[in-house]
């Protein structure tokens, strides 16, 4: 799934957004316990942080989602220099991609 945007504004029910926003938690969790070795708790309070739940009404609700989840992994765990220093890392891995798939009922985004 991935929002709808009109006139510059995502769109969608508050279904679809909390759903979307647990599914880019769970990539970033992932993305952060796979590669940069954090446990499952670590994990999962990163996601929380990075990905908290905006109400209906805010200005700024679904922002977050102009990137992917993998680039905002590879900013927490390489900084802003990441695509420089290691560009081999601007491609999501073979695992975070079959991650998506599963996600996605076996299609990816």
């Amino acid at each position: 799934m991935e929002p709808i945007v009109q006139g510059g504004n995502v769109t969608w029910t508050e279904a679809e957004c909390v759903e979307y926003l647990e599914s880019e938690r769970g990539a970033y969790a992932w993305v952060m316990q796979h590669h940069g070795g954090l446990t499952a708790a670590e994990a999962e309070e990163a996601a929380m942080e990075r990905y908290p739940y905006d109400p209906e009404d805010a200005s700024n609700r679904g922002l977050i989602f102009h990137d992917t989840s993998w680039h905002w992994a590879m900013l927490a765990i390489h900084g802003q220099d990441y695509v420089v220093e290691h560009p081999e890392l601007i491609h999501p891995s073979p695992g975070y991609e079959a991650l998506l798939k599963r996600q996605d009922g076996g299609d990816a985004p």
